[in-house]
């Protein structure tokens, strides 16, 4: 028995790994994460654009507040009804999630979970394109060259970290911070980087948004992803003798 986290990247089917697409049309069932039953999410469009199975299962993907009574029960639902997919003969059970499920991913969560109701099961994960590496790639955005720090950090609970890896990093990266732009913005803008900083939200979908992040106004979606580059001021000049 299997368990396979399938990580099904920002949005655009055609960044999907070709051991991503194969696992997914073999596997028994393919799970995917959605807000609703009756709401299609990301990782289900990318999923249905290469494979006809797709069943629901329903996360509290926007709670907030730790592990909520309702997080708690949506991570036990899903994970009992991997268990009973294996206990109905299924030898596959494929569970899709955007991004890359090591990579704050829920997959994390059901795993968990699956393990201490089925301790034989095999849990495995297919790697997938994350949304900072998209947004470096339709921006044009160089994330690290030579000896450079990348940090990433989610703001789901403000800006104070970010502010942080701004003082002390090279090139940062901002996950999850629709809640708390302008406080995303103005650290930014304070630590003297907002020139060179790019912003994206729905990549690869037919509504993406990518643009400097010194043009945003207003609100911004949750799921929205900020590069600020290191500094760099010479070609290679990040290189240290000996590298490469």
């Amino acid at each position: 028995m299997r368990l396979v986290g399938v990580g099904v990247g920002p949005g655009d089917p055609e960044l999907v790994t070709v051991r991503g697409v194969r696992v997914l049309r073999e596997a028994d069932l393919v799970l995917v994460p959605v807000m609703a039953p009756d709401e299609q999410g990301r990782a289900e469009a990318v999923v249905r654009a290469h494979a006809d199975k797709a069943e629901r299962v329903v996360f509290a993907l926007n709670d907030r507040g730790g592990v909520t009574e309702r997080r708690a029960n949506a991570w036990d639902a899903a994970a009992r009804r991997v268990v009973e997919a294996f206990e109905q003969g299924a030898r596959t059970v494929a569970f899709a999630t955007i991004g890359d499920p090591n990579v704050y991913s829920t997959f994390t969560y059901l795993a968990q979970s699956v393990r201490e109701r089925a301790p034989g099961v095999e849990v495995e994960t297919v790697p997938g394109i994350t949304a900072m590496q998209d947004l470096a790639a339709r921006s044009g955005t160089v994330l690290a060259e030579g000896t450079e720090s990348l940090t990433l950090v989610p703001l789901t609970g403000g800006a104070g970290a970010l502010r942080t890896a701004l003082a002390t990093g090279d090139t940062v990266v901002a996950y999850k911070f629709g809640r708390v732009a302008d406080e995303v913005l103005a650290a930014v803008a304070d630590a003297g980087r907002l020139g060179g900083a790019v912003y994206g939200a729905r990549l690869g979908l037919p509504d993406e948004d990518v643009r400097p992040a010194r043009e945003l106004t207003g609100p911004v979606p949750y799921l929205s992803t900020l590069i600020v580059p290191g500094r760099r001021t010479s070609l290679g000049g990040k290189l240290k003798a000996g590298e490469s």
